[in-house]
C-alpha cells in the first residue's frame, strides 16, 4: 500500500509540475511567432501594399494589402499561431487567383507587429483590420476567413459584423478544449488564454463555411463538428476532408470547388 501511495505522490508531484511549467510558457506553447525587423522590406513577385494600423493602446499592427487585378471583393484572413507576413503573404496571395483582394495581418509579437499577446487586444487588433478593409469595400464583398489559431478571430469578427461569408479552416472549439484532445488533464485555470471560439460562433448570421480534414491531428474535428452544431446561421455547409490533415486543405478537390463556389460572384 505505501508503495502504491509513493507512486501515487510521485505521479501527482510530476502532473503539478508539468502544469506549473505549461501555466508560465503557455505563451510560446501557443505563440510561434517569428519578429521581423521593423526595417525589412518585404518582397513578392505579386502586387502588394504595406499597412500598419494603429491600436488603441498606442501599438502597430503590421498587415499586408494584396492586389488582385480586377477584385470583386476582400478576403480578410487570419492566419495560424506560427510563422509572419513572410511566409503568409505568399500563402494567401493564392486567393487573388479568384479575383479577390487580401488583407492579411500579423498578431501582436509577430514580425513586425508590436505588443504583447493580450486576448481581449488581439480580438480588437482583428476588428480594427475589419473596420479597414470596410474603408475600401462593402460588407458584401468582404469575406472573412480564418486558419486554425486565426478561426477565433474569424469568428468573433464574424459575430460582430455582417460579411458576405465567413469561412473556417481547422478550427478548434476553445482553447481548453483543443488543449485536452490527447490528454485531458489540462484545468481550465491553467490557460489565461480562452479562445472562445464556441460563444462567438453562435452569434454569426452570415453564411458560414467550415473546412476540417479527418486526419487533423492538431485541432480535433470533434471540436469543429461541435461549433457547427453551435451555429445559428441559416446558411452554413460542413465540408469534411477525409484524411485530410492541418496542413494540407488545398490539396483536396472538394475544398478548391467549394472555395470556387463562395468566391464566385
Amino acid at each position: 500500500m505505501k508503495k502504491l501511495q509513493k507512486v501515487v505522490l510521485t505521479l501527482l508531484a510530476l502532473w503539478i509540475l508539468i502544469m506549473g511549467l505549461l501555466h508560465l510558457f503557455q505563451e510560446r506553447v501557443i505563440f510561434l511567432q517569428e519578429p521581423i525587423d521593423a526595417a525589412h522590406v518585404y518582397q513578392f513577385p505579386f502586387d502588394f501594399e504595406e499597412v500598419n494600423l494603429k491600436t488603441a493602446d498606442n501599438q502597430t499592427i503590421n498587415a499586408l494589402h494584396i492586389k488582385a487585378k480586377k477584385p470583386k471583393g476582400i478576403i480578410l484572413y487570419f492566419h495560424g499561431n506560427q510563422g509572419n507576413l513572410i511566409r503568409w503573404g505568399s500563402i494567401t496571395s493564392y486567393f487573388t487567383q479568384f479575383n479577390y483582394d487580401v488583407f492579411v495581418i500579423d498578431y501582436r509579437g509577430y514580425g513586425k507587429s508590436t505588443g504583447d499577446f493580450n486576448e481581449i487586444n488581439m480580438y480588437n487588433d482583428a476588428l480594427l483590420s475589419y473596420e479597414y478593409v470596410k474603408e475600401y469595400f462593402s460588407e458584401e464583398n468582404i469575406i472573412v476567413y480564418g486558419r486554425s489559431l486565426g478561426t477565433t478571430f474569424a469568428a468573433k469578427v464574424g459575430s460582430e459584423n455582417n460579411p458576405k461569408h465567413v469561412i473556417l479552416e481547422a478550427p478548434f472549439y476553445n482553447l481548453h478544449h483543443a488543449a485536452n484532445f490527447k490528454y485531458k488533464v489540462i484545468p481550465k485555470f491553467i490557460l489565461n488564454f480562452k479562445f472562445k471560439s464556441n460563444e462567438y460562433i453562435t452569434k454569426i448570421q452570415s453564411p458560414m463555411t467550415i473546412f476540417h480534414g479527418t486526419a487533423d491531428k492538431t485541432t480535433p474535428i470533434e471540436g469543429a463538428k461541435l461549433l457547427f452544431e453551435l451555429s445559428s446561421s441559416t446558411n452554413k455547409e460542413f465540408i469534411s476532408l477525409e484524411n485530410g490533415t492541418h496542413h494540407n486543405v488545398r490539396d483536396f478537390e472538394k475544398y478548391t470547388n467549394a472555395l470556387k463556389s463562395i468566391l464566385a460572384n
